[in-house]
């Protein structure tokens, strides 16, 4: 990532889902990059819906901070075995709740807990995955309630976040990005007539996005091809 000092320090929460392991790969194999740290439930038990959790490898990372890049590239469409609903009717109070937990306020958590591990002298970055389908403006079908609305609640968490932190940190970039139909378990059921991008040119491609955005464009929303998607 050439917009950063070299050399640099990466964080990917997540870093054990199909996407998550293609941002380290791309990340491990860029020269400037010094040491890239993951979390994954699978691996060390990281739960990006339990606070305490959070909190707790915040606080044991805080040993091999700062980090110039932090990708948290947790979430899901289907959880406990609860797809999208294709109808309000389908709309339950857990499934909706999974949602927002795992979609939303997982993500918030990684803000409050690691920000303060984030560099403050320096350009940084920090990287939420987001859907397109979390876009009020460009909803066209309907359908998938919970999941929706949790990644727009996760689109305003993020800008909301980079209100804040351009005052404590004036060379950091705050982003929601949309990576696109990907070829992981967490779409397989849902885009079989679309193509895919393989996780690792949606990670690349996202990356190269993150590496241009300018800090005026901190807390947007952008596609893996550098367009601004609308709210």
């Amino acid at each position: 990532m050439t917009s950063l000092e070299h050399p640099y320090r990466a964080l990917v929460v997540g870093g054990s889902g199909g996407i998550g392991s293609a941002f380290v790969e791309v990340l491990r194999s860029d020269p400037a990059c010094a040491a890239v740290v993951t979390l994954s439930r699978s691996v060390d038990g990281f739960d990006v819906t339990n606070e305490d959790s959070v909190a707790a490898a915040a606080e044991r990372l805080s040993q091999q901070a700062p980090f110039d890049v932090v990708i948290c590239a947790t979430g899901a469409l289907t959880i406990n075995g609860i797809g999208p609903e294709k109808a309000i009717k389908a709309v339950t109070a857990d499934g909706m709740a999974a949602q927002f937990a795992l979609n939303a306020i997982g993500p918030a958590l990684v803000l409050k807990y690691f920000l303060p591990l984030v560099v403050k002298d320096r350009r940084a970055m920090m990287a939420f995955l987001s859907a397109r389908v979390g876009s009020i403006g460009d909803n066209r079908l309907g359908g998938w309630i919970s999941y929706r609305a949790s990644k727009a609640a996760l689109n305003q968490i993020v800008r909301t976040a980079a209100v804040e932190i351009t005052r404590t940190r004036p060379h950091a970039v705050v982003a929601a990005l949309h990576p696109g139909s990907v070829a992981t378990s967490l779409s397989a059921n849902f885009a079989p007539n679309h193509e895919r991008f393989t996780p690792h040119d949606s990670a690349t491609r996202l990356l190269e996005v993150l590496d241009h955005l300018s800090t005026a464009q901190s807390g947007g929303f952008f596609a893996y091809d550098g367009s601004t998607i609308e709210w």
